[in-house]
């Protein structure tokens, strides 16, 4: 017999996605090829060459039954998530959020994937995408050789090199007593429309122009083109210059008068549920918290729940209705995985959770084994399906919200669920879905004591002969 060989594939990039997919693979049995550029070649936002260096924050996110974040924590701790793992021996007190010593923590992912048997670390930049099964997980500042070539695989048009979002509210909080749905001029009713008065429309604009902004790193710092221009910085050329852009109330007959309004806000479908709306035209930079201040002065979003706030930063990355599937393959060629931000993410935590994933999914690949996706009720797979499905025009990187995961079902008489009621519901049956899926998929899983309890409670009596 011929000497037998493991299957392998490459991961690129040592940052939370690149660190997880390695791990992820290499607990499969596969050997991986992990390429790393640091410290060889350093980018504008790394201090040091550990891997799975965090940036900008050190919080991965709140922690309990209440978060989406949580529910994504406790899935990636459900099957030893080497990201997770190591934040939980390296945190500090932070609340009811998982926070790390940022240091510690990157030293701890660092020796675990050195110490991996199965994990080979190759030093130095990857100018262009391996052949055979390979990861791609470079991150927002992805080197420009390797971009071009990533542009080579997907289409130059596909290829984003900063993030200008909107902010993206819960269509659950979006008052429909006061937003009507339509197009302009009668078109397709493809728009949620909230109108202003002329009074609501100036204490607006003095709110906008009173709300701080966001101070990017030098890194991060964009210039700013006509077809991307923060609503603050369009309000800043008039009081009326918004009214004439992205506000403008053409078309658009309010119901409830039969006549223009003022002003507009129109909202966007994002997702295919249509439960994700972004406002039009509304990208900005503002802080999270003024940002939210500012939102809930426009009629029919005053109790908006902003599932995802605009930004405006550098930041490259795929659009990935265009090109990945719910597995995170490329389309174009399905032997490569696309994970982390380049995949359309945003967020450390959904980093890591994709890597996961791709590497699992690189590793079932590379042994002959067809790759899989969690359920839509799980969190890592509603973001995958989102990423899958959103709208691709204008598509911009999501966090996990829990927009994402759909409602538990009404018990009878009941006509709507409150927060408080249906998340630690949607939390406990997308961990359980989550694990049966995965110990389908051959892995050790471990679920926490109350799901099981719930599981347990909620299976169907044994049926036994009479």
């Amino acid at each position: 017999m011929g000497r037998m060989t493991r299957p392998e594939i490459s991961v690129i990039g040592a940052g939370l996605a690149g660190s997880e997919a390695a791990l992820s693979a290499a607990a499969q049995g596969v050997h991986v090829r992990l390429y790393e550029m640091r410290p060889a070649k350093m980018t504008p936002a790394h201090r040091s060459g550990d891997f799975a260096e965090l940036v900008c924050s050190t919080s991965l996110g709140g922690e309990g039954e209440m978060q989406s974040k949580g529910m994504l924590q406790a899935e990636l701790r459900s099957v030893g998530g080497g990201i997770v793992g190591s934040a939980d021996q390296s945190r500090v007190p932070a609340g009811n959020a998982l926070a790390v010593d940022r240091e510690a923590f990157s030293a701890r992912v660092t020796a675990l994937i050195r110490a991996h048997p199965l994990i080979e670390v190759i030093a130095g930049e990857v100018e262009r995408v391996p052949d055979g099964i390979c990861v791609i997980a470079t991150g927002p500042l992805t080197s420009d050789a390797l971009a071009e070539d990533v542009q080579r695989l997907t289409g130059s048009e596909r290829l984003s090199f900063y993030d200008a979002a909107a902010p993206v509210i819960d269509i659950d909080s979006i008052d429909m007593d006061i937003a009507w749905r339509a197009g302009r001029y009668e078109q397709s009713a493809d728009y949620i429309n909230c109108p202003l008065t002329k009074a609501e429309y100036l204490r607006f604009m003095t709110a906008l122009e009173q709300a701080r902004s966001h101070t990017p790193h030098d890194w991060e710092k964009l210039e700013f083109f006509e077809g991307c221009m923060p609503i603050e910085e369009i309000a800043r050329r008039g009081v009326d210059t918004p009214r004439f852009g992205p506000m403008s109330p053409k078309g658009l007959d309010n119901p409830k008068t039969g006549r223009w309004p003022y002003a507009v806000v129109q909202l966007r479908q994002e997702d295919e549920g249509g439960r994700m709306w972004s406002l039009v035209g509304f990208q900005t930079g503002l802080k999270w918290g003024d940002q939210k201040e500012v939102v809930q002065l426009i009629p029919g979003l005053q109790n908006a729940e902003i599932v995802r706030y605009g930004v405006m930063h550098r930041n490259t990355y795929l659009n990935a209705p265009d090109v990945l599937l719910d597995t995170l393959q490329l389309k174009a060629d399905p032997q490569k995985f696309v994970a982390g931000v380049l995949a359309g993410t945003e967020g450390y935590l959904e980093s890591a959770a994709t890597g996961w994933l791709a590497g699992l999914n690189a590793a079932r690949l590379a042994q002959g084994l067809a790759p899989s996706v969690p359920p839509q009720t799980s969190m890592l797979g509603g973001l995958v399906h989102y990423l899958a499905s959103a709208n691709p025009k204008g598509f911009q990187p999501m966090n996990v919200n829990w927009a994402l995961v759909p409602d538990p079902e009404l018990p009878a008489g009941k006509r709507k669920w409150g927060k408080r009621e249906k998340r630690p519901l949607m939390f406990r049956a997308g961990l359980q879905d989550f694990g049966t899926w995965a110990a389908a998929q051959g892995l050790d899983v471990k679920l926490p004591a109350s799901v099981l309890e719930e599981k347990e409670a909620s299976a169907p009596e044994p049926v036994t002969a009479g």
